[in-house]
């Protein structure tokens, strides 16, 4: 039987992006895979190992686009590598800078396919959404993106090119360990990560290696809404931090606004989260909770969120996230002062509860608003759209 998780559990078209001239990405590829495809470029072991490591130094530490850069490469291997490879970016479509300071890429990729990413600039951090598909395998209900059919998976090297594309934008080559202003990166763009694991391992493999990108394990956050088979597998074997997007506390409401959780419930995600490898006081699990009027916010619900994190023993902190109105939505955001009521009863109880202040809202970049491309859809649409996506789930495990 099919593990869950380990696919894309919904039967859609899956075409991995070939580049018209044929030349092969570089970028996203492990050091073995990129030796592997020097020597069937035509260089011997010896010679593909080491021009490996200098082509892996100049694309993550410099940041370079173009062969003829390498300067410590002889020319005719150089030439080799022009006509074999490449080492590209996405296409930025559009790029827009909100009055707070946020900046949004839409990106289109060598099929023509387009996913968005966002910087989120602050006094001591800066935090980059990256997207891990085009389109959404799930549907939540608040979530714009949750409203888009999927496409498909991002490749590693697609992800691995939103956070070099970022560095691009804030001039921040050659990679330094101190200053800069790209400090912590965030698997909570477009897509559920945890529906595309392998690639997701391998970007965030180079992303954090100390001879890549440099990013510590410590300042990436994977977000996810509830995949529960593949939760431990992340935690062994990516390692990084774990931030759920739980949005409600009972069964009725999670199950209308967080769809997945008819299939993996409340208790059986808690006790995965419980079971997190890594997890203690130090090494909280982020709970996103979005805010929405009359649907999740009362006492009642604030004081069961607490006693599911009691029960469960959770080292956890709850970040309550106004929610973000995007064209056709159906819910409203819960007034100020019933959020600061909700967030004062979990601080009470212990729990670090901060109100995330939106940023981007006026270029669509906010928490929940992030989709490719204008769409009217009707009702009836996304309920179809919904539907078909919980037939994918339910065929995943026959």
């Amino acid at each position: 039987m099919q593990i869950p998780g380990l696919v894309d559990p919904v039967a859609l078209p899956r075409s991995v992006p070939v580049r018209a001239d044929g030349r092969i990405a570089l970028v996203g590829l492990t050091r073995p895979e990129m030796v592997a495809a020097l020597v069937d470029a035509g260089l011997d072991a010896k010679a593909a190992k080491m021009r490996a490591s200098q082509v892996w130094h100049w694309i993550y530490h410099r940041g370079t686009t173009e062969f003829e850069a390498m300067t410590n490469i002889a020319k005719p291997v150089l030439a080799l590598l022009a006509e074999k490879f490449v080492v590209g970016r996405p296409e930025v479509v559009t790029a827009q800078v909100s009055e707070d300071g946020t900046r949004k890429w839409l990106l289109r990729f060598d099929d023509g396919n387009e996913a968005e990413c966002v910087f989120i600039p602050d006094a001591d951090r800066g935090t980059l959404c990256v997207s891990s598909q085009v389109g959404c395998t799930l549907n939540c209900r608040f979530c714009f993106t949750g409203t888009m059919k999927l496409v498909r998976n991002l490749t590693a090297g697609e992800i691995v090119g939103q956070v070099m594309l970022a560095r691009d934008a804030l001039g921040e080559w050659p990679s330094a360990q101190e200053g800069r202003m790209l400090t912590n990166i965030v698997m909570m763009g477009m897509g559920e990560p945890l529906y595309n694991f392998d690639n997701l391992k391998t970007a965030l493999g180079i992303v954090m290696d100390a001879s890549g990108l440099g990013l510590s394990r410590r300042r990436i956050t994977l977000s996810t809404s509830g995949v529960v088979p593949m939760m431990a597998r992340a935690g062994a074997e990516i390692g990084v931090n774990l931030a759920v997007s739980l949005h409600a506390v009972t069964k009725e409401v999670r199950d209308e606004i967080v769809p997945i959780n008819k299939k993996y419930g409340i208790d059986e995600l808690l006790a995965a989260c419980a079971a997190y490898p890594g997890v203690n006081n130090a090494r909280r699990i982020t709970f996103e909770y979005v805010m929405l009027k009359d649907k999740n916010d009362r006492d009642e619900d604030a004081h069961e969120l607490v006693r599911l994190i009691r029960k469960y023993n959770l080292p956890a902190k709850v970040n309550l996230i106004p929610f973000n109105p995007w064209p056709g939505s159906h819910y409203e955001c819960s007034d100020d002062d019933r959020i600061q009521r909700f967030s004062k009863i979990i601080f009470r109880a212990g729990y670090s509860a901060p109100v995330r202040t939106p940023r981007g809202r006026d270029i669509m970049a906010a928490c929940g608003q992030l989709k490719s491309a204008s769409e009217k859809v009707t009702r009836a649409e996304l309920d179809r759209r919904a539907a078909e996506k919980e037939a994918g789930w339910a065929l995943a495990d026959a």
